[in-house]
């Protein structure tokens, strides 16, 4: 018996499919090691001053970087997640849809890095 096709095998949105949950999984990890450091400052404020001091390496620059990036695909692939689950036009154009995703996250990574990652590695 022949296998009927699928929405998302194969294409744009099993590949987005895939990228919303990986940007889920990591923000929620980010939010967890928030909590907990945050919740540092009532054990040991020094421990938390130290913890907080060690973010203000370029590594945690970078992952910083890769957070919003994480932030801005979850948030607008979500409301394009929306839109199909909502609109039969937007589940007919579904290609385009995750074009555009791509396109605005381009737009506010372009706007947005150059500015963090001066502050990352040109200090102030």
């Amino acid at each position: 018996m022949p296998s009927t096709p699928t929405l998302y095998r194969g294409h744009e949105g099993m590949w987005m499919w895939i990228v919303h949950r990986a940007t889920g999984v990591a923000i929620f990890f980010f939010l967890l090691v928030h909590v907990l450091d945050t919740a540092l400052v009532r054990v040991s404020p020094d421990a938390y001053n130290q913890v907080i001091g060690s973010y203000k390496t370029p590594l945690y620059g970078l992952v910083e970087a890769g957070l919003v990036a994480a932030i801005v695909v979850h948030a607008f692939n979500g409301l394009r997640i929306i839109a199909v689950d909502r609109w039969t036009w937007a589940l007919r154009h579904q290609k385009l849809l995750v074009w555009v995703v791509w396109g605005i996250f381009v737009v506010l990574m372009a706007g947005f890095l150059p500015r963090h990652l001066g502050n990352v590695f040109g200090g102030q």
